[in-house]
C-alpha cells in the first residue's frame, strides 16, 4: 500500500490542482450520505414487503441545518465547470467542439448504463414477483432521482463554450443573469410554477456553481473572494429564511417548497457559503494534499466517482431488502420519527458502505477510460499561466 501511495504521489503532475480533486471527492462523500442519512425506507407493518419512502427531517425540523453539510452539489458543478473550461484547451489540437463534448458525455453514460442494464431487469423481476407498487415505486424513485443531476451536468457541459465566452468577455458579472432568473422564479413560487419554467430554471440555477468554476480555471477567483462570498451567502442566507424560505437544504414534505426543486436563491446562497469557505481555506489544503498519505485516498475516490454515484442508492437497497427478513429493523425498515432512529442509521452507514465497496469492485471497469495521449503544453486562463492539455480529467 506504500508502495502505491507513493506512485500515485510521484505521477501526479505539478500543475494539477489538487484541491479541486479533493473538493470533488468531498462532493460524493456529502452526496452519499445524505442520501443515506434522509433516505427512509420504511416497512407496512401488515405487509412487510411493501415499502415506501420517508424523511427524517419531517419528524426532526431541528436538524435541518445538518443538511446543509451534506447538500454538496454546488461543489460537484464547481468542479464540473473548472474541468470543463481546462478541457476545452484540447480544441487547440485539432479538436472540434462536437468531439470534445462527445467525449465528456462518453464519460458519464457509461456508467449510467450499467446501472441501467441491471436495474431495468430488476424492475420487471420486481413485478414478476408480486412485489407491491409501493416497494416498485420506492425503488424507482431512489434509484433514478439522483440521475436528474447528471442531465443538468450534461446541458451544462454542452453550454460550456458559451458560459467560458461570457467570462472571459464580462468576468464575475456572468453571474448576475443566472441568479436574477433564479429570484424570478421564487417571486413567484406562491402562485405555483409551471412545470416547463421549474424543470428550465434547474440547469439556470446550477450554472451559477458551475460559472464560479469556470472563473477559477480561467484565474478570476482569488482567496478574498472567498471571504465575500461567505460573508455574503451568511448574510443573505438567514434573511431568506427570515423572510420565510424553508431552512432544509433538501426536500422535506409539509414544507412550503424545496429549495432543490428546482434550485431556490437559498441554494445559491449555500453554494456561495461552501464554495467561498474552500477559496478560503484552500491554500492550507494545497500544503495538506502534498503530502502522499493525503492525496492518494482522493486519487482513490475521484477515479471512481461515478460509479459510486451511479451505485450508492442500490446498495442501500440492497441492506434493505436483507434487512426485510428481520422485519422492521431500528434503523433501517421502521419509521423515522425520532432521534433514536438517527442513531440506529447512523450505526447502518458502515454496513451501507461495505455493500457500496462490493458493487465499486465489480463496476468500476465500466467508468474507467484510456487516458489520452500526452499533448503540448498551452496557455490556460487569461493570466497566460501554461498548463499541460488534458491536465483536468473527470
Amino acid at each position: 500500500m506504500n508502495g502505491w501511495v507513493r506512485r500515485v504521489a510521484d505521477a501526479t503532475p505539478e500543475y494539477r490542482d489538487r484541491t479541486v480533486d479533493l473538493l470533488r471527492a468531498l462532493a460524493i462523500v456529502g452526496v452519499v450520505l445524505g442520501h443515506w442519512l434522509v433516505s427512509g425506507t420504511v416497512s407496512d407493518p401488515g405487509q412487510p414487503a411493501r415499502l415506501h419512502g420517508a424523511s427524517p427531517l419531517s419528524h426532526l425540523p431541528a436538524l435541518a441545518p445538518v443538511s446543509w453539510l451534506f447538500q454538496t452539489l454546488a461543489p460537484f458543478f464547481f468542479a464540473g465547470g473548472y474541468a470543463a473550461a481546462r478541457s476545452l484547451a484540447r480544441r487547440a489540437q485539432g479538436r472540434g467542439p462536437l468531439s470534445w463534448l462527445g467525449s465528456r458525455v462518453h464519460r458519464l453514460v457509461r456508467p449510467v448504463a450499467a446501472l441501467a442494464a441491471l436495474w431495468a431487469p430488476g424492475l420487471l423481476l420486481l413485478a414478476a414477483v408480486g412485489a407491491p407498487g409501493d416497494t416498485r415505486h420506492l425503488v424507482w424513485s431512489l434509484v433514478s432521482h439522483p440521475m436528474w443531476f447528471l442531465l443538468v451536468y450534461l446541458v451544462l457541459t454542452a453550454a460550456t463554450p458559451l458560459l467560458l465566452a461570457a467570462v472571459r468577455r464580462v468576468g464575475g458579472w456572468a453571474l448576475l443573469p443566472p441568479v436574477l432568473a433564479v429570484a424570478g422564479v421564487d417571486a413567484l413560487r406562491g402562485n405555483g410554477i409551471p412545470t416547463w419554467l421549474g424543470l428550465a430554471v434547474v440547469p439556470v440555477g446550477w450554472a451559477v456553481p458551475y460559472l464560479l468554476g469556470i472563473l477559477y480555471a480561467d484565474g478570476r477567483l482569488a482567496r478574498w473572494h472567498g471571504a465575500v462570498l461567505l460573508a455574503a451567502a451568511v448574510g443573505g442566507g438567514a434573511a431568506l429564511i427570515a423572510a420565510g424560505y424553508p431552512a432544509s437544504a433538501v426536500g422535506v414534505p409539509g414544507d412550503a417548497f424545496s429549495n432543490l426543486d428546482p434550485p431556490s436563491l437559498f441554494a445559491l446562497a449555500l453554494a456561495a457559503a461552501q464554495l467561498g469557505l474552500f477559496l478560503l481555506v484552500r491554500p492550507w489544503l494545497a500544503g495538506l494534499l502534498r503530502r502522499p498519505a493525503a492525496w492518494a485516498p482522493v486519487v482513490a475516490l475521484n477515479l471512481v466517482a461515478m460509479t459510486v454515484f451511479c451505485w450508492h442508492q442500490t446498495a442501500l437497497l440492497v441492506v434493505t431488502f436483507a434487512g426485510l427478513l428481520a422485519g422492521r429493523v431500528p434503523g433501517l425498515t421502521d419509521a423515522p420519527d425520532g432521534l433514536g432512529w438517527a442513531g440506529h442509521r447512523l450505526a447502518w452507514l458502515p454496513v451501507f458502505a461495505a455493500v457500496l465497496a462490493v458493487l465499486v469492485a465489480l463496476f468500476h471497469r465500466v467508468e474507467r477510460l484510456p487516458r489520452p495521449a500526452p499533448a503540448p503544453a498551452v496557455p490556460v486562463g487569461h493570466s497566460g499561466q501554461v498548463a499541460p492539455v488534458g491536465a483536468e480529467r473527470v
